[in-house]
């Protein structure tokens, strides 16, 4: 073993080599117990670990590990998503760079081809990364969105929930992008807030209507407001509350819509509220979600004035509410507006009401604006031909799976944001106007009839279509939360369950067992997986199968002060920077490098410098690991801290020099050495092992082992009991705890006084050279899960040692407690013992008496306990606290001026003769007295004061007293001192 811990060294080498030996495998000897699965969220194909991943992963593979080492068959499904949007997104900017034809040049298959091209090329920067973090997942089965397998069972999906009547295509409002033409998530939608106005516009009342207003001014107009007028072109009604005094009798009157001309009826909608505004709504139901709900209340037709592009239309296209053309509706757009970009328009709509006299005010407005978060414009809500699936079937008994227990969310909060959206879910639009993805199998005839099915041949034999009868597909992809909701199952092959080897991968690892998840996607990915589920897998007795069976939900990683990471912040954090380690020119550039704003990369830059003026230094895997798992309080948001994250690095390279001290303990330092400087594993002799006991010699455990053992026992226990209860802070603290402070700290030095003392005897030394490496070995067993890398590496060099089998510490058991060897009288003597060192180690602290000089110590007021602990670990207590000599006080012997400590009831004293400055002790003593003389005299003079002892209550009073009291108490300890003093 190096004398260093250099975690570069060994991490790298140890993945491949558990990777190349299949040591991930679900399926190899030494798991036969039951199924263990996890799957992992599928990240972006276009994307790369960021903090986050990091450290769900760190769990996600803890958990693996963890249920691995208890003998269960345990798979860590990996795999990716496509990433309809940004995927596309990726390619086009990469062909537009290139100097390329776009997509629309290149036509749909071809477009495709270079996206598959990409991903071949760019597509696993992830997987790398996954690599690096240690993720032991089953790479033989690793699956993408996009990959045949998948898409059968993406396509069986749909088929089948059509022919169940649960998806259906229909003419609804969508978030629609602009930009890249295509019908996004509410998940894609950013919304920001805007300073903006709100303009109050007149609307002529029809027929000669009129109306009187607060004021008791007569009117015949009524006034709307809206943040967006280009949308007046759209109107087909004004909502008024019917109970609203001033505008009862005018419901079901008409007005006249300004520019357009069109007549639009006055309806009454709770929708406008009589406290607010003026209590008059324009709705545009083709244009607003709100509008579009009122519309279809009160039957309004829909106008869509806009094409795809934003843009207003030569001509609008009008719809009834259930989406069927309405062709009675005129649909005519004034000349002028016609093929104007929205804001455009927006602004000549404006300036042509005030030209008519119809601009009744402009108000500063703060309003909250949709953009798309990848196209990055203003999101139209457009009328547009969707798929969708009802969704409110397919929620009833995944409520009811959450509601009776099937399915535990952790922390258990989150239950209410999961019944919170499910139990007002709305149907879910799955269709994207994309050229990547997922095609919706389904064709149309020359009369638009629809025929759905796996191929079109499939299509033709069932409904009997000639082959002259012209079909084409629908051009439309499926939403990629569409396909990732068929996670759980369509990567274990499903729908291929008459394979040997699909049924009984879903029988071993179906339902799984834990997701480990950000609540930001319970309702985009978590709910949908449970939906889908339900519907499509069951039991052998019919019952549905829930996906997973416990939601682990974690928080956010944010910065130091508490902010989202973010790339316009500056703050972005990459794990395997804190991994590898990066130069400040390096961190600068990845920041900086390609920002177009000069003033935001100049800012991010001075804090970059200021945080990490010589960049970051490399931690390793392990210590960011255990830094991650020992900060994830469950569900809580994280603040990271870089301090913590050394501090880790420096519990591996505490746990790295402990185990070198083991190795020279038993190897010799010859051994080592040559190891070491070979690069090669320690070679294990027959003598070594003897030296420890591994080959049966007989040995004799010391109090020190007798305790290590047993404070190992309840490790155990803590890091089991915490790793079932998904608390990983508990878990990396009790391992900290063990490791750092009672095996380290304590254990190693109480082993000295054994190994190096001349008259201990073969069977002592034996028997904690013994125990030293078994406690080690279990230990390193005991914290793989959470840092792979430098338990591997060790336990390699002690398995042998500790009379252990096996190629990999991955296969080995998880240390389970023996109740049998939990011994409290060890541990109670060995706390008598740390109390006494430590009391002695605070003494020479506090007197600055150097480590190396010899003390006599004088116990005294012990019990029968102190006085056997006293003399059974004279040696202990002679070597680890540096005493010449330790007696015990008889009752009536005068005391040396000592310094005290208390271990319980008993007190233990140092004697300062030749310790202290008799001169500048007395001074201080003195100064002190003198401080106190002040006191007594003042509180003295005050309970003297006849006006003070009759005003104050009794309580005060009482306070005094006491005071004086104390202070006469410690003038009495302080001359006592002096007097001892001047005796030494």
């Amino acid at each position: 073993m190096d004398k260093t811990y250099k975690p570069d060294a060994i991490e790298q080498y140890w993945y491949q080599n558990w990777e190349s030996n299949g040591y991930f495998k679900p399926y190899q000897e030494g798991l036969e117990g039951e199924g263990y699965s996890i799957m992992i969220p599928p990240p972006n194909v276009t994307g790369s670990l960021h903090m986050g991943h990091a450290f769900q992963h760190t769990l996600q593979d803890a958990l693996i590990r963890y249920n691995r080492m208890l003998g269960k068959k345990s798979l860590w499904q990996v795999g990716t998503d496509h990433a309809g949007i940004a995927t596309q997104m990726v390619v086009e900017r990469k062909l537009a760079a290139e100097g390329q034809p776009d997509r629309h040049e290149l036509g749909r298959d071809k477009f495709i081809e270079k996206i598959w091209e990409w991903k071949e090329h760019s597509g696993g920067t992830i997987t790398r990364q996954m690599r690096r973090l240690g993720n032991s997942v089953d790479w033989e089965t690793e699956r993408f969105t996009m990959d045949e397998g998948f898409y059968a069972a993406v396509q069986e999906v749909f088929i089948r929930l059509y022919n169940d009547g649960l998806i259906y295509r229909g003419k609804r409002l969508v978030n629609w992008d602009p930009k890249l033409h295509t019908a996004i998530s509410d998940l894609e939608v950013e919304n920001k807030d805007k300073k903006g106005h709100m303009w109050h516009l007149r609307y002529p009342l029809a027929d000669g209507e009129t109306y009187t207003d607060s004021e008791g001014n007569v009117k015949d107009y009524i006034v709307v407001a809206t943040t967006r007028p280009e949308t007046v072109l759209g109107d087909t009604g004004v909502a008024v509350n019917a109970e609203d005094e001033r505008y009862k009798h005018l419901i079901g009157k008409f007005v006249e819509l300004p520019l357009v001309g069109r007549r639009i009826p006055i309806v009454a909608d709770e929708h406008a509220d009589m406290t607010k505004g003026t209590g008059c709504v324009k709705i545009t139901p083709a244009h607003d979600f709100n509008d579009y709900e009122v519309g279809k209340r009160n039957g309004l037709p829909m106008i869509n004035i806009f094409t795809f592009n934003a843009d207003v239309r030569d001509v609008a296209e009008a719809f009834n509410a259930d989406g069927t053309l309405n062709t009675d509706v005129d649909t005519s757009i004034p000349e002028k507006y016609r093929g104007m970009e929205r804001f455009a328009a927006r602004k000549a709509i404006v300036a042509d009401f005030e030209e008519l006299g119809l601009l009744d005010e402009i108000k500063d407005h703060d309003l909250t604006v949709p953009y798309g978060d990848r196209g990055g414009v203003v999101i139209e809500p457009m009328l547009t031909d969707q798929w969708y699936v009802d969704a409110k079937t397919l929620a009833k008994p995944a409520i009811e799976a959450v509601e009776n227990g099937d399915i535990q969310f952790v922390p258990k909060n989150y239950e209410n944001m999961y019944f919170s959206w499910m139990r007002d879910i709305q149907d879910w639009c799955i269709s994207r106007q994309l050229w990547w993805g997922h095609r919706i199998p389904a064709w149309y005839d020359n009369e638009g009839k629809v025929y759905v099915g796996h191929d079109e041949a499939e299509v033709r034999a069932q409904n009997n279509i000639a082959d002259d009868v012209e079909l084409r597909q629908d051009n439309d992809v499926l939403d990629t939360w569409f396909s990732s909701a068929l996670w759980t199952f369509g990567t274990l092959g499903w729908p291929n369950v008459d394979i040997e080897e699909v049924a009984k991968r879903m029988a071993d690892f179906h339902p799984t067992d834990t997701l480990v998840t950000g609540f930001d996607i319970i309702f985009f990915w978590v709910a949908r997986m449970i939906m889908m589920t339900m519907h499509f897998i069951k039991d052998e007795n019919g019952k549905p199968q829930v996906p997973f069976k416990t939601v682990y939900v974690t928080g956010l990683i944010r910065d130091e002060v508490g902010q989202k990471m973010s790339k316009s912040k500056g703050n972005v954090l990459d794990p395997l920077d804190m991994i590898d380690g990066i130069s400040l020119d390096a961190l600068l550039e990845k920041r900086t490098g390609n920002m177009m704003q000069p003033q935001l990369a100049e800012k991010i830059g001075k804090r970059t410098q200021k945080e990490f003026p010589e960049g970051i230094t490399p931690h390793g895997t392990d210590a960011l690991r255990f830094t991650l798992a020992a900060m994830a309080s469950t569900g809580r948001d994280i603040n990271w801290d870089m301090k913590r994250l050394e501090g880790y690095r420096n519990f591996c390279n505490k746990l790295w020099n402990a185990s070198r001290y083991v190795m020279l303990s038993i190897a010799g330092e010859e051994a080592v050495e040559k190891a070491a400087a070979e690069n090669t594993q320690i070679t294990i002799t027959d003598e070594m092992k003897a030296a420890c006991g591994a080959t049966g010699e007989p040995a004799a455990l010391s109090l020190a082992d007798r305790w290590i053992i047993s404070r190992l026992q309840r490790a155990e226990g803590e890091v089991r009991r915490h790793l079932d209860q998904y608390r990983f802070d508990m878990a990396a603290q009790a391992l900290y705890e063990f490791i750092w402070n009672e095996y380290c700290d304590w254990y190693l030095e109480l082993s000295k006084p054994v190994l190096w003392d001349k008259n201990a005897t073969e069977e002592e030394k034996r028997g904690t050279r013994g125990t030293l490496v078994r406690v080690l070995e279990a230990t390193l067993r005991l914290a793989h899960p959470i840092i792979p890398f430098i338990t591997e590496s060790i336990w390699q060099q002690v398995k042998d040692l500790a009379g252990k089998e096996g190629d990999t510490i991955m296969l080995t058991r998880f240390p389970e407690p023996q109740e049998a060897l939990i011994d409290a009288e060890a541990e109670a003597d060995v706390e008598w013992l740390q109390g006494v060192i430590t009391a002695v180690r605070n003494i020479r602290a506090e007197k600055n008496i150097p480590p190396s000089k010899e003390l006599e110590v004088i116990l005294k007021d012990g019990d029968d306990n102190d006085f056997r602990r006293a003399d059974e670990n004279q040696t202990f207590l002679s070597k680890l606290a540096k005493l010449s000599n330790i007696t015990w006080h008889n009752e009536g012997d005068e005391l040396p001026m000592s310094t005290t400590q208390l271990v319980g009831q008993m007190e233990v004293l140092v004697p300062m003769a030749g310790f202290i400055d008799k001169d500048a002790e007395i001074a201080r003593l003195t100064k002190e007295l003198e401080k106190l003389e002040k006191e007594v005299s003042r509180i003295a003079n005050k309970l003297g004061n006849e006006g003070f002892v009759a005003k104050a209550p009794a309580a005060v009073i009482e306070k005094e007293k006491e005071k004086l009291t104390g202070y006469e108490r410690d003038q009495a300890k302080i001359k006592e001192q002096i007097e001892a003093i001047k005796a030494l």
